[in-house]
């Protein structure tokens, strides 16, 4: 057994750990930074980079069979080459991976474990014959898909966001258990590919955390696309059917046959394995670690960071936990996670970008708003890619003028959110968008003329 004591400890090479320990080993600091299996995490591996390079070759080939739509004349039919598409994702993936490992290998001061972290007592922490101790330890553990217990899922062979990565096939008919982010986008990519795709959501609608006009708008683009979506499916259960797989629920009258399932319900934090109990460290009933506004855990010296303490479940909000850690160590500065502003995208195409509050949650509020709306149709930039599915709505506070929430759901959706949310965190009223002057055609150009025509929210 080999015991050695650093300044601090790392649990977990995502999107928070790598870049904390660059800032605490460039402040002089001694660092361990442990990883069981790759080091990127969920973002570099088997969620973000690897699945939006796939939905960007599934954009490809949509776009292709559209082509006579934009006076374009293809010789033949559009072809996929699903092994071509997967060394694609690979590559990407496997670059980002190899960038991120050399830049932890150049780091002075840092040492990389490759292994299983326990805990031993609330700053000692054991991997493989190795004991290390340091009197700050950071935990960025993430998530991974939750796996429903449902009837005969033991008995079938399932996939994950994760398992989909490694999928070296296309399936002829994927059934998707789920109407929630990932699911969505897994189940337009793959339509595309040229799987046929059946959605089953126990919820009566998609996406259920959106407003209802957002899931509407999203469904119909889904069903557009012939995928077959089942909302209200209680009751779902599986079994063997020959070579495939049998999906039975309440909202169908027959199974769903399918070649391949992906259960896509939910995640679940990576902390059951960690020897939580024996540093003191709380979590709560769904096991996530509790943390503080700073990220502290109720252990003195131990943070948490990422997916596994419940504050986000997004690449961005782990590297913001970053950010909240080490300028409140590092540079004097009490930034919180109370501070930041609820923002996320989902990538189906057309995308949603989402910031601030819903339609849904204004109301809920009582205050008193101000509302704005325009379909994509009257877009000029949409109309001329002839992408007009979607649109775009914006709320205000009708006292304050502040800017209370944005949806874009349209072309370039996730990236034109940023005009509003920035604005919000700069704490400026809804007047600034409506004086700005956007560049010519763009679809955010029509976020100030939107901003102009505010009404009362009824």
């Amino acid at each position: 057994m080999t015991a050695k004591t650093f300044d601090a400890i790392i649990i977990g090479a995502g999107q928070a750990g790598p870049p904390l320990a660059g800032r605490l080993t460039a402040a002089g600091m001694s660092v361990a930074l442990i990883e069981r299996k790759l080091v990127g995490g969920t973002c570099v591996n088997t969620g973000c980079m690897p699945t939006k390079a796939m939905v960007a070759s599934a954009y490809a080939a949509h776009l292709a069979r559209r082509a006579a739509d934009y006076g374009v004349t293809l010789s033949g039919p559009v072809g996929v080459d699903y092994t071509a598409i997967k060394a694609r994702k690979d590559k990407v993936s496997n670059d980002a991976r190899g960038n991120l490992e050399s830049w932890i290998a150049g780091m002075d001061r840092c040492t990389l474990y490759r292994g299983h972290a326990r805990f031993e007592s609330a700053n000692t922490v054991r991997v493989g014959d190795d004991l290390l101790s340091a009197e700050k330890i950071f935990l960025n553990t993430g998530g991974r898909a939750s796996v429903p217990d449902l009837p005969g899922v033991d008995d079938i062979s399932f996939l994950t966001n994760a398992s989909m990565m490694d999928l070296d096939v296309l399936p002829r008919h994927l059934v998707v258990i789920g109407g929630s982010y990932i699911s969505l986008e897994f189940a337009q990519m793959f339509r595309r590919f040229g799987s046929q795709v059946t959605v089953i959501e126990k919820s009566p609608r998609l996406i259920g955390r959106e407003d209802e006009d957002v899931s509407a708008a999203i469904l119909s683009i889904l069903v557009n696309e012939d995928i077959t979506v089942h909302l209200g499916a209680g009751d779902i259960s599986f079994a063997r059917k020959g070579n495939d797989i049998a999906v039975t629920f309440s909202a169908g009258k027959a199974p769903a046959i399918g070649s391949h399932v992906l259960l896509a319900v939910g995640r679940t934090p990576n902390t059951d394995d960690l020897g939580l109990d024996k540093a003191g460290v709380e979590v709560d009933k769904r096991g996530f670690i509790v943390v503080d506004d700073q990220l502290r855990t109720s252990v003195p010296g131990i943070w948490a960071m990422g997916d596994c303490n419940g504050k986000g479940a997004f690449t961005h909000t782990s590297y913001n936990d970053y950010e909240i850690v080490a300028a409140n160590l590092l540079d004097n500065d009490p930034r919180r996670v109370s501070d930041r502003i609820e923002a996320y995208a989902l990538y189906t195409d057309p995308p949603l970008g989402r910031c601030g509050m819903t339609e849904a949650a204004v109301r809920k509020s009582g205050r008193r708003a101000l509302v704005g709306q325009r379909p994509m149709t009257r877009v000029g930039r949409a109309v001329e890619k002839g992408e007009t599915q979607g649109f775009m709505r914006i709320l205000a506070d009708a006292d304050t003028n502040e800017i209370l929430g944005c949806s874009v759901l349209g072309p370039g959706g996730d990236e034109a959110i940023h005009c509003v949310l920035d604005l919000m965190y700069a704490k400026a009223p809804i007047s600034t968008l409506a004086r700005a002057m956007h560049i010519h055609p763009n679809v955010s150009e029509l976020l100030p003329t939107i901003a102009q025509e505010l009404k009362p929210l009824a």
